[in-house]
């Protein structure tokens, strides 16, 4: 059985609340943070994206942000994904299995 769209956005904002009430938001968010400038992922994020800036004439930071949105999104190392999905997954585990 499927759930609707409002009953998956009053879930994710339940989750979220959590996250925030315990730190776990935070945390994770830092984390991730530390793992893409590691990887090397910010670092390639701010060159395209001075790249992009040279090239534009009329410059334009939300045309800039359009181009950079899709390689961002796609370009997240996996081992990041995965990592970052797994704690997130833990903790939503612990918190509904109570």
């Amino acid at each position: 059985m499927s759930k609707s769209t409002s009953e998956v956005e009053m879930l994710y904002g339940e989750v979220h609340r959590r996250m925030i009430e315990n730190g776990e938001w935070d945390r994770i968010l830092h984390l991730l943070s530390s793992k893409l400038s590691e990887s090397g992922w910010t670092d390639d994020l701010l060159h395209r994206a001075k790249e992009n800036s040279r090239t534009m004439d009329p410059l334009s930071l939300q045309t800039i942000l359009q181009e950079l949105l899709l390689h961002a999104q796609t370009s997240v190392p996996l081992s990041v994904k995965r990592e970052i999905t797994t704690l997130i997954k833990q903790f939503v585990k612990e918190q509904f299995e109570k």
